[in-house]
């Protein structure tokens, strides 16, 4: 596990290290499907209007689940294609996986998407993997253990004033029923801010903030795989989370605002008027 050997080092709670080299070794092979796959013709499935699936989602999901079915942890696994389990419990165990995020992306060719794996317990992410193989870079964090990048350090920028600050933001599946608000955050942000950049795979922008390349993030319509793995990321590397208010952020919550602290107030005074909360 060279990818995460000083992470490791850091794990002191029962059990985090094996749960995150577990993490480590599903999002790896998963990576390998997705990098096999890259460029090649898809199958691609509508689950909406603009909301895709592709064999490589489902390849990388069932590589992910061998490997945890084989974990001796008791936790349910809450996956993107495969969708809630019955009687689930947000406040038990439970595996957040994305095992393609960036579907619209990789279907078009376009190198930017990764896998995303957190282990979640009593209402917080304890370990978060997210992988990007194209480019071979390999994000961890765990609890009080720090957040990693290739086995190297990573924290938040320090960039202190939003005209300074390059920001991402993302558009929800469902944009096509609210374009107004969409547009109208945009517009908002835009004039404020040193320029905005918009992806398409919200765990990755997490991962960028965590390490410095982005100074904040924020979105609407998320999911929880969209985000487990990198709100500990960006917690561990220094960064903050909430709602547009201000409230505690949690992956069960679709709406998110995330910095590197130290702007996070004046991005609040920008989106708190379109807070659905």
């Amino acid at each position: 596990m060279k990818k995460i050997d000083r992470c490791l080092e850091q794990c002191r709670q029962p059990g985090l290290g094996e749960i995150l080299i577990t993490a480590t070794k599903a999002a790896l092979q998963a990576g390998t499907i997705l990098r096999d796959l890259y460029g090649k013709p898809h199958r691609i499935h509508h689950k909406g209007s603009i909301d895709l699936v592709t064999e490589a989602d489902l390849a990388a999901e069932q590589a992910i689940l061998e490997i945890l079915h084989k974990d001796p942890h008791d936790a349910d696994i809450l996956t993107e294609e495969s969708g809630m389990p019955d009687n689930f419990d947000p406040a038990g165990a439970v595996w957040i996986i994305d095992p393609l995020d960036g579907t619209t992306n990789f279907a078009h060719n376009f190198p930017w998407f990764g896998v995303s794996i957190a282990y979640f317990v009593d209402g917080k992410s304890r370990a978060g993997v997210i992988y990007c193989p194209l480019q071979e870079e390999f994000f961890c964090a765990g609890h009080r253990a720090g957040a990693w990048l290739n086995n190297r350090p990573i924290k938040v920028s320090e960039v202190c004033s939003r005209q300074d600050a390059l920001v991402a933001t993302g558009f929800p599946y469902d944009i096509q029923d609210r374009p107004d608000q969409i547009i109208a955050m945009l517009r908002a942000m835009l004039p404020k801010v040193q320029g905005i950049r918009r992806p398409g795979a919200a765990a990755l922008d997490l991962a960028y903030l965590a390490c410095g390349r982005l100074d904040a993030f924020w979105e609407v319509g998320l999911k929880p795989w969209d985000t487990a793995a990198g709100q500990l990321l960006v917690e561990e590397a220094g960064g903050v989370l909430s709602n547009f208010h201000g409230e505690p952020f949690s992956p069960f919550v679709p709406e998110l605002l995330a910095s590197n602290g130290a702007i996070h107030q004046e991005l609040i005074k920008i989106l708190k008027e379109f807070s659905s909360f």
